[in-house]
């Protein structure tokens, strides 16, 4: 099976704010290319989930304008992960401190004091990653943070300790990978 992870196109919010969970528009027109582009490449049959933040499911909209015969879905899971009392805020006011307690304790660290941790983030991933067995091609649209994850997931990384272990690449806004996962 093939899973296409898929991340948002630009969200509007300003430059350098941390916004994983805030639920938060992303530009139009960026949008719709992305959907014209994805559209062209997918197999017929795939079946679409989506991250029910708003950022995401204008995309799962905008392709199913472009391809209505695929089955589409949303899913709390694919959601980005929750920031607690850093979403919205720069990350450049987001004290040291703050930011070496989250490194310190990577994995167990609840960010922003009372959102997600590494570990509960991975948890959670890993359940929608694990539903996917037996399931044909799936196109998640999603976030940076899950796709890394499921990065992790795809070469059999469950838990992570240090920040280091944290990959660092992810496609750009509206773009995408594709991973072949065995079947079965």
């Amino acid at each position: 099976m093939k899973l296409w992870l898929l991340r948002h196109a630009q969200p509007l919010v300003g430059a350098g704010i941390c916004y994983g969970r805030l639920d938060v528009a992303a530009d139009a027109d960026a949008t719709a290319e992305c959907a014209k582009a994805l559209a062209a490449l997918l197999p017929a049959g795939t079946c679409v989930i989506s991250s029910p933040l708003q950022r995401c499911e204008q995309l799962m909209h905008a392709l199913h304008a472009q391809k209505p015969d695929l089955t589409y879905k949303t899913d709390a899971r694919l959601q980005e992960m929750d920031f607690g009392q850093w979403e919205g805020r720069a990350w450049q006011a987001i004290g040291q401190a703050e930011l070496e307690a989250w490194t310190t304790d990577f994995a167990n660290y609840r960010v922003g004091h009372d959102g997600e941790s590494v570990a509960a983030f991975m948890a959670r991933v890993g359940a929608a990653f694990d539903a996917l067995q037996g399931q044909g091609d799936t196109l998640w649209i999603t976030h940076a943070g899950v796709i890394r994850a499921v990065e992790l997931l795809a070469r059999g990384i469950r838990h992570i300790e240090r920040a280091g272990q944290w990959p660092l690449d992810a496609p750009k806004y509206g773009q995408w990978r594709a991973l072949a996962l065995p079947i079965g």
